[in-house]
């Protein structure tokens, strides 16, 4: 697979001829999918992602930001989560990834990175869009929009110096040590740590999913 990154938050320009893209990932941010007068990029990136997943139909994968964009594309509403989901969280995957091929060979229930303050609501009125996994306070913390564009709310991208890196991020630092106090970040560090070859292994499969779409 050849890869094209687009740093956003750097200048760069999503292309304006995507036909010649088979596929695209869309990355989380610190920034919120209603930041536009902070970030006018995003106006862009909604364009872009809509003409790619609504007209040209091609294979889409959000993460986290890019899996709210996602969610406002196709007619969601994103909102901010009561509470925010920061940590090593459980994810229940539903009945509908037992005949998704991207999530086939998932468990039932994965533990996967959280760190969110902003969810995808709003999305049962487009019946286009299936809910494959919920968590007790994110009902989409994984849908798609019909069979090739889908969101992941949680992060799957994770590696072991991840946590450690983010926590440098003021915005993260701030979203972490408001909800789970002062000092948190030695403990989700621990936490992610355990759970890295699962998460690893379950990342693998994803990408080599995904690629059977394309």
């Amino acid at each position: 697979m050849n890869l094209t990154t687009i740093e956003l938050d750097e200048g760069e320009k999503i292309p304006e001829d995507l036909n010649e893209y088979d596929g695209m990932f869309c990355m989380g941010g610190p920034m919120d999918t209603w930041m536009e007068e902070a970030y006018p990029w995003l106006i862009d990136e909604k364009e872009k992602i809509k003409h790619f997943v609504m007209d040209l139909k091609k294979p889409f994968l959000g993460f986290c930001l890019g899996c709210q964009l996602l969610g406002e594309v196709v007619g969601g509403k994103v909102v901010k989560s009561q509470p925010p989901e920061i940590g090593m969280l459980d994810i229940e995957m539903q009945e509908a990834c037992k005949k998704d091929k991207l999530f086939l060979s998932f468990s039932s229930i994965i533990k996967a990175l959280q760190w969110h303050s902003y969810e995808v609501q709003n999305l049962e009125h487009n019946p286009d869009v299936t809910v494959l996994a919920s968590s007790p306070t994110t009902k989409y913390q994984i849908f798609k929009y019909q069979n090739h564009a889908y969101g992941i709310q949680f992060h799957i991208e994770i590696k072991n110096d991840t946590v450690s890196q983010w926590g440098c991020v003021p915005e993260y630092e701030k979203a972490l040590n408001d909800t789970l106090g002062e000092g948190a970040l030695n403990k989700f560090d621990k936490e992610a740590q355990s759970c890295m070859s699962s998460m690893n292994t379950n990342a693998e499969q994803l990408y080599n999913n995904f690629k059977s779409l394309l």
